[in-house]
């Protein structure tokens, strides 16, 4: 069964930098997994898609508000997957969560806890 967990929230300064990470684990990770995506969720707002990564290609893809900020990258050997996020803003601050698409499925079916993610101003 696939697990994801994330970690490297924090408090940051607007202007600042963080970087999240995001370790699958389970025998058929890589056999199922389609893409992996990032997503955040702030009080009271729903949740929104931050960006995401095909794992076969590398090909990633992100919601306007964060282009030129935040970069999705993985780590191929270590089912790991990275969100890079600078010139953070006051309005970044949320719920960081990673999720997995496997194949078969357009829904992002594994989810991780989620790491906080707190930008001053």
């Amino acid at each position: 069964q696939v697990q994801v967990v994330e970690s490297g929230g924090g408090l940051v300064q607007a202007g600042g930098s963080l970087r999240l990470s995001c370790v699958a684990s389970g025998r058929t990770f890589k056999s199922y997994v389609v893409s992996m995506g990032w997503f955040r969720q702030a009080p009271e707002k729903e949740r929104e898609f931050v960006g995401s990564i095909r794992w076969s290609t590398g090909n990633t893809y992100y919601t306007d508000s964060v282009k030129g900020r935040f970069t999705i990258s993985r780590d191929y050997a270590k089912n790991t997957v990275f969100l890079q996020m600078n010139s953070l803003e006051p309005e970044d601050t949320a719920v960081y969560s990673c999720a997995v698409q496997t194949v078969g499925s357009t829904d992002y079916g594994v989810w991780g806890q989620g790491t906080q993610v707190t930008v001053s101003s």
